[in-house]
């Protein structure tokens, strides 16, 4: 397995994981690994996977919601800047931190050419209690969408063209934000 990046790091209590990789990941793996750290602490483990979709329902304007002009996807690929990529990942974390009481945050997210149907992104969040688990979760996935620095290339029959996030993802991170809010 060739990794790009990876840093598990303890703060305080709280385990943290970023992985950047071209490789494929087991959930499975992660979530025994949780479980393993943390034994009977966890209450819940809520984990999210993020798939290439077979239809583009993506827009080039990033002020519009996905459309229906969607067309099949031949490949996404995906590139990043290392360590600015990871530091944009590492604030997403603080914050969901800061903000729910958390044993453990996994984000895995991978580069490189990938297929319909192919694992882009996991998130694994492992708490004391669901709530906390599922919002840390939401939350992470949402903030992956607008402010990881991720660019994506989709190819299609018809056309090769750059994925921004769109109107809805914007939305979905919005709902996350106070007046005190950094993220």
């Amino acid at each position: 397995m060739k990794w790009l990046f990876f840093r598990r790091l303890r703060v305080a209590e709280l385990i943290r994981g970023i992985l950047i990789s071209a490789d494929d990941f087991q959930v499975e793996d992660v979530c025994r690994a949780m479980r393993e750290a943390h034994g009977a602490a966890i209450g819940a483990l809520v984990t999210f996977t993020g798939l290439v979709r077979e239809r583009t329902l993506s827009t080039t304007d990033p002020n519009r919601d996905a459309t229906a002009d969607s067309s099949e996807v031949a490949t996404l690929t995906l590139e990043h800047y290392p360590g600015m990529t990871e530091a944009s990942i590492e604030k997403i974390l603080d914050t969901a931190a800061s903000r729910w009481p958390l044993l453990e945050i996994q984000v895995i997210h991978r580069v490189g050419t990938l297929a319909p149907a192919d694992q882009i992104v996991l998130v694994a969040v492992a708490s004391a209690h669901r709530d906390a688990a599922f919002a840390a979760a939401e939350f992470v996935m949402d903030y992956l969408k607008t402010d990881a620095v991720f660019w994506k290339k989709e190819q299609t029959a018809q056309r090769t063209h750059w994925v921004q996030s769109t109107r809805n993802d914007h939305e979905r991170a919005l709902k996350w934000r106070d007046k005190n809010d950094s993220a």
